[in-house]
Parts: C-alpha cells; sequence; structure tokens
C-alpha cells in the first residue's frame, strides 16, 4: 500500500540514538535558516528500507518570535566497521547538491554535509523533508488504473531526467568512470560477498559463487565503452526510492543515492523494468515470475510503453538538449567539432525550462482550453490564460521570437524615456532573450506542440509579424501608443491584407483603397482572413491597402496602422477553417466604411508596403514553419503512444510491419524538414531576407506537407479517435492545411524556388 513519508517514522531506538545535544550546536551553526533562539529538537527514524540510518529532526523555536518549526532529514553511516566503499553518505552529498544546484532532477535541497565523526559518532548530512507518498509494492495495490498509468510514466520520465544530465557542466565529471560499468559492479559485489561470508561468518552459498562467476563470463561487449550511454547513474532506481507528490502523480523526490556513480544507464534502466521480469518481493513461495508471467496489473503500461516514454524525453528530447559549455573560442569550432547545429547553453537552459513549463502548465490545461473554445463564452479569455501568461514572464520565457537587430532599434527609441514601460516591466524581458533566428528555432518548435503554448509566451501569430513591423519600422510615437503595449501582452493585433473578391496571393490584386485627404487617410476595402481580430483583447490591425492606384505595380500599396474601434470598421463574421473557428483568437471578415485615421499612422511612408511585406514575412513564414516541426513531434509521440497500448489482429499496432516502415518514413521526413528549416532561420541570420528568400521558400513548401503527412499517419493509427475532437491532432492537423495557403501559397514559393535556380543556372 502507499504510504506517505511521515508513516515511516517510528521512535528512535536509544542504541541508535545521536547525541541530541552535540547535534543541535552543529545544525544551529551550519543549516541556514534553523530555528531559533534555543530550539527545541526532537528525532525519529525511518524504518523502510534504510541502510544508511535515517532520521527525521523536527526543530522548533522555544521562545516567541523565533520562527515556524520544520523538519529536516539526517543521513549517517551506520557504526562500527563497515565494508569498503560501503555506506558513502559524502558521495549521497555530493550528488544532490550538484542535481540540486544545476538541473530540474527531482531531488531533496541539502543544506550541509559533517565529516568529522566526533559529533555523533559518523559522518552524516542533511537534507529537506519532503511530505509525499512513496510506492513500496511495484503492483501499486490499492491504485486506481488510471493513477497506476501515471506513476509509471513518471517514473519513467524522471529517470530519463537523471540520464539526460550532463556532468560534466554540473561538476560531477571525475564522480566515477564510465567504462567497465558493469564488470566493476559484479567485481564489487563479488569481492563484497566474499568479505562478509566464510571463515567464522556466514557461509558461503556456492549457488552465488556460480552466478558471480557467469555473470563475468557475460559482461555486455559495449560495457568496455565510456561513449553513448553512458552518464550518471542512480544503482538502486525503484518505486520505494521515489518520493512522489502527495496530491500528484508526479515524482518530487528521487532519494538513497549511496549506489550512484558514472557508468553505463542501461543497468538503470534494466532495474527500473525488473518488475516487468520477476517478482522479487520477500515472500514465502516458489514461483518468481514478473508481470509478463503473471498478468500486467490493470492500467500498469506494457513494458514497451514504459520504455518508449523514457526514450522520448531521454533519446528523441535529448536532440533539443545536446551540446556543451563553449568558451568564446570554442564556439568558432563547434561547427567542426560538433555539427552545425547545436544550440548554445543559454538556448538549452532555455529549452529545458520550456519544455518543463508546457509539460507542466499548458498540456494539463488544454482540456479546459478546448471546453471553453466550444462553449458560449468561447469569444471571451479563460481566465488561467492570462494567469500563465504572467507565470511565462516571470520565468522568462516572454517575447523570445525578437531577434537582435530589432531589439536594439526599439531600445534606441523607447526605452530613453522610461515612463512608457509599466511599473514592474523589465526593458531587457519586454524585448526578448537577444536571441538570433536560428536560436530561437529550437525553442519556437517546442512551442508549436500545442496550439495554445505560443500566446501564452506572447510569440504567437499575428502577433508576433505585427510587432516585427513596429519594432522595424515604427515610429517613436508609433511604437509607443502600440508596440508597448503588445509587448507587454496586454493587447493583441491582427493582419489585415486578403481580400474575399481577388486572388490577394499576388498581393498587387488588392483593392482596398487607402487615400490621403488632408491630415487624415480615408480607407475603404473588406478584407477577410484577419487572424487575431475576434479576440476581445484586439486592438489594433495592420492593414495593406493602395495608396496610389497609377504607380509602378509594387509601389502602389503601403502598410497603416487602425485602431479596430475606429468608426466604420466592422467585423462581419469568424471564419472556420475546417469547422475550427480558434475561439477567441478567430478569424474575420471585415468592412471598412470610410474609416477615417491621422496620417501619423503610416508606416514608413507610401507606396512602400512591399518593402514591409517581405521584411515582416521571411521570419513570419520560418516561424510557421518551426512551429509546424514541433506539432509534428507531437504527432510522433501520440502515434507511437498509440500504436504501443493498442492491440489489433491479435498483436500490438506498433509489432505491424506496415507500422514500422510509415514510422520509419515520418522520422526520415521530419528530421529532413528540420534540418531545412534550421538551415533557413541560420542563412536569414547571416545573409539577409533577400539573400535567403530561396531556402525560406524551400522550407514553407516543405514543413507544411511533412507536417501533414505526419499527422495524417499519427490520426490513422488513432482510428475514429483521430479525427474527433478527443485528440489534438485534428486540430494541428487543419492548422497544417491551412499553412500550405497562408503567407503565400505552395505555387508562390515553388515558383520562386524555380526561377531563382535557373537564375544559377544562367550564371
Amino acid at each position: 500500500m502507499a504510504k506517505l513519508t511521515s508513516e515511516l517514522l517510528r521512535p528512535v531506538d536509544p542504541a541508535a540514538a545521536p547525541d541530541e545535544a552535540a547535534l543541535l550546536r552543529y545544525l544551529a551553526a551550519n543549516v541556514p535558516g534553523f530555528p531559533g533562539p534555543a530550539p527545541a529538537l526532537s528525532l525519529t527514524q525511518f524504518g523502510h528500507g534504510q541502510s544508511n540510518p535515517t532520521y527525521c529532526i523536527h526543530a522548533s523555536a522555544s521562545a516567541p518570535g523565533g520562527g515556524p518549526a520544520r523538519r529536516y532529514v539526517l543521513r549517517k553511516k551506520p557504526p562500527g566497521a563497515i565494508l569498503q566503499s560501503a555506506h558513502a553518505v559524502e558521495r549521497e552529498y555530493q550528488v544532490l547538491k550538484a542535481l540540486g544546484d544545476h538541473t530540474d532532477v527531482p531531488v531533496p535541497k541539502v543544506y550541509c554535509l559533517c565529516t568529522d565523526a566526533s559529533v555523533i559518532g559518523t559522518p552524516f548530512y542533511i537534507m529537506e523533508y519532503l511530505e509525499g507518498i512513496i510506492y513500496p509494492d511495484s503492483v501499486l495495490p490499492g491504485v486506481t488504473p488510471s493513477k497506476r498509468r501515471a506513476i509509471y510514466f513518471s517514473t519513467a520520465k524522471t529517470l530519463a531526467a537523471i540520464h539526460k544530465v550532463d556532468v560534466d557542466a554540473i561538476g560531477l565529471q571525475k564522480y566515477g568512470r564510465r567504462d567497465n560499468y558493469c564488470k566493476r559492479q559484479v567485481q564489487r559485489w563479488e569481492r563484497q560477498y566474499l568479505a562478509s561470508t566464510g571463515e567464522g561468518k556466514p557461509a558461503r552459498y556456492q549457488r552465488m559463487l556460480d552466478l558471480a562467476r557467469w555473470l563475468k563470463e557475460h559482461v555486455p561487449k559495449e560495457d568496455s565503452s565510456a561513449a553513448s550511454g553512458t552518464g550518471l547513474v542512480h544503482g538502486d532506481y525503484r518505486p520505494d526510492n521515489l518520493v512522489f507528490h502527495p496530491t500528484e502523480d508526479r515524482v518530487i523526490g528521487v532519494i538513497d543515492w549511496e549506489l550512484s556513480t558514472l557508468g553505463n544507464q542501461m543497468c538503470d534502466v534494466a532495474y527500473s523494468c525488473l518488475p516487468y521480469i520477476i517478482d522479487a518481493t520477500p515472500t514465502e513461495r516458489t514461483f518468481y515470475g514478473g508481470f509478463q508471467h503473471t498478468g500486467i496489473p490493470d492500467g500498469i503500461p506494457q513494458l514497451e510503453e514504459y520504455l518508449s516514454v523514457y526514450c522520448s524525453y531521454s533519446v528523441f528530447k535529448s536532440q533539443e538538449h545536446r551540446g556543451k559549455n563553449f568558451t568564446e573560442e570554442e564556439n568558432l569550432t563547434s561547427e567542426k567539432n560538433q555539427g552545425k547545429f547545436v544550440p548554445s547553453e543559454k538556448v538549452m537552459q532555455l529549452q529545458k525550462k520550456l519544455i518543463k513549463f508546457i509539460e507542466d502548465h499548458i498540456y494539463p490545461m488544454e482540456g479546459e482550453f478546448y471546453k471553453h473554445a466550444q462553449s458560449t463564452s468561447r469569444w471571451t479569455i479563460h481566465p488561467e490564460e492570462e494567469n500563465l501568461k504572467a507565470l511565462a514572464k516571470k520565468e522568462g520565457l516572454w517575447n523570445l521570437f525578437i531577434p537582435l537587430d530589432s531589439a536594439a532599434r526599439a531600445r534606441k527609441l523607447l526605452f530613453e524615456d522610461h515612463s512608457q514601460i509599466s511599473l514592474g516591466s523589465s526593458n531587457d524581458l519586454l524585448l526578448g532573450a537577444g536571441l538570433t533566428n536560428l536560436e530561437y528555432g529550437y525553442l519556437c518548435e517546442i512551442m508549436g506542440r500545442s496550439v495554445w503554448a505560443p500566446q501564452i509566451f506572447n510569440c504567437g501569430a499575428p502577433d508576433t509579424g505585427n510587432m516585427e513591423v513596429l519594432l522595424r519600422y515604427g515610429t517613436k510615437e508609433q511604437q509607443k501608443q502600440w508596440l508597448v503595449p503588445l509587448l507587454e501582452g496586454t493587447i493583441r493585433s491582427g493582419f489585415a491584407m486578403t481580400e474575399p473578391q481577388v486572388a490577394s496571393s499576388d498581393a498587387t490584386n488588392i483593392e482596398c483603397s487607402i487615400s490621403r485627404q488632408g491630415d487624415f487617410y480615408v480607407i475603404n476595402g473588406r478584407k477577410w482572413w484577419t487572424s487575431g481580430a475576434m479576440d476581445p483583447r484586439c486592438k489594433i490591425l495592420i492593414l495593406m491597402g493602395k495608396t496610389d492606384f497609377s504607380a509602378p505595380k509594387h509601389k502602389q500599396q503601403s502598410m497603416i496602422l487602425v485602431d479596430i474601434n475606429t468608426p466604420g470598421v466592422q467585423i462581419k463574421r469568424p471564419l472556420l477553417v475546417f469547422g475550427f473557428d480558434d475561439a477567441p483568437h478567430g478569424h474575420a471578415e471585415i468592412t471598412f466604411e470610410n474609416v477615417c485615421v491621422p496620417v501619423t499612422n503610416i508606416l514608413l511612408g507610401e507606396g512602400r508596403g512591399f518593402e514591409i511585406a517581405q521584411g515582416r514575412l521571411g521570419p513570419g513564414r520560418l516561424h510557421h514553419c518551426m512551429r509546424l516541426v514541433g506539432a509534428a513531434e507531437r504527432g510522433m509521440d501520440l502515434m507511437v503512444e498509440r500504436a504501443l497500448s493498442r492491440t489489433a489482429f491479435g498483436k500490438r499496432i506498433a509489432q505491424h510491419g506496415s507500422f514500422l516502415s510509415d514510422l520509419a518514413k515520418c522520422r526520415i521526413e521530419l528530421e529532413q524538414a528540420r534540418l531545412l528549416v534550421l538551415e533557413a532561420a541560420d542563412q536569414l541570420d547571416r545573409h539577409g531576407n533577400k539573400k535567403a528568400r530561396c531556402i525560406l521558400a524551400m522550407a514553407k513548401v516543405a514543413a507544411p506537407n511533412m507536417a501533414l503527412k505526419v499527422l495524417d499517419m499519427a490520426m490513422q493509427v488513432h482510428g475514429a479517435a483521430g479525427v474527433s475532437s478527443g485528440t489534438v491532432l485534428s486540430h494541428l492537423w487543419a492548422t497544417a492545411r491551412t499553412l500550405r495557403i497562408a503567407d503565400g501559397p505552395d505555387e508562390v514559393h515553388l515558383g520562386t524556388i524555380a526561377k531563382l535556380e535557373l537564375q544559377r543556372a544562367r550564371l
């Protein structure tokens, strides 16, 4: 049965009780925030599976105003003679300290290490007390099936988090040898067995000696390598060494690191899978078969599913975390030494934070967001969206799309006058993290896994493109009035270009007129697919129309800012995308009837609409491509999870040859598209929009088509559920299909690619 950590406590055996007075003096001097003055101390002892004696310390201030009572955990070496290298609490402290300070692996916080045996008789360390749940039995008796499944998946994800740790970056590079891990473990175990048996000790058991010999003869060949697959190893990774949140099915603390070292991480994986193979629970019986022999308890995932979750977080996801800390000089040669597209340490940290944010906050809310978007209140904002935006801003995951050069221009124009920035805002936060387009690519992909994610981080279309226009081309006054609230996320925007009565893929066809009348421009026309205009927070539109119908073909168009509340602006209806109205964001049809705006609202000047459009659409198209790669990755994850959990015609879908072939093809196409998108981002950074237009066009064609193929395959594997609203797949597919048309249809981009190819051939 599940037990709270507090239920594992028992009175301290008097024979094993530490010197409380000496302990109290040490804690008061060495533990930050320890209650005082003159704290009262009481000890209890953990009675569950502790080879190193472990105590709970309850400390409370005896004097008024001394602060609240606090609980700590003391873990010490056992007294008396111990086997060499056993019970190394110093190593436990070292690994917990490194993980707690530098990673997101859930471990208790450690406060101090005492190596002075004179204090309480042996070395010890102090860590935080975690009130949570421990599951001593891997069968999880008394737990509902859905909860069992969540617990096992959380166990797999946490092990993956341990195995992704870069030990060099957190100071554990000398924590152990990576090579010959299995060989060393067997030899160590044999030595300890021999040292604890025979000659006045318990008799040796011949079958144990035979086992040691067999293991030494069957050490895996790859064990001698220190290459891929080696790293931090827990050494005793099982459910009762994990503390789960009291009310949520997630690990809040990995404990008992006594056997941890560096080595072959597959040993951790194999050990965590042991319940499937053998039941090692101490009982009086003759059969020890695991789940695969006795039947998997309801809710516990198949072994293939458990391993798939581990792999998806440690292998596929680790592609987003590859790379090491580079000095400036090493960065110059990283392309040669580690491949072209290796994210920097800064980007890897942002990736880690983004993934955690989406998994912790956005995925769990998707169902609620969809429910709200289909209700009678769908054109209002779900209150949790604004809460999540505030949290994202607090965590520094805000306006990440803003490129360095645009940020520099805005900083020069805007922030010499701080009066326009709201209290509590940070100029640097408002202007992003100082990323290149390539660096943002790694992050934008992650946001694309959920249709709700981009707007939470203020990185959703069309706001990003509109902010980019204002950043690059807006006057100081335009930026103060409209850019600052957009950057702060207090308003949203729309982009009005497409018109229902003409083929707007050729923007020279647009008919909306912008006529100068004194100090105003008067706008007349009809626009549709103005995304974002239905949102109640939408306050500003960027409209493209013609200021001079007689000018040269590409000098007739201009862009102008239109307050959506200006008289004459009428939202006629929301438009549906394969049945989705994308509430509350929406796509509007709008009429402009004698809409009068100040001449100061013109962007860059009359006749410069195409110039602005090309500057806007380059990064904007690329952002769509980046998000599509993320959407395809989400489809892959859901597809594999479904194939591993469903049986058809006598075996798992994942075991059918046709599925395996299609899955492999999807992965190939996804990786090809990702590399193309990253290359386009890199060329955009190095050469600018004009010179990179060919590869941008390639990415804009390749990414939607790839995503459609992957998502279609994912829907096929889900069967009827795939085309329903029961998963995110149909919405992701509808978005991907739209992007074969939005920001230029495939045919336009293919024409651009072909023309540039012919020009290159002539040269």
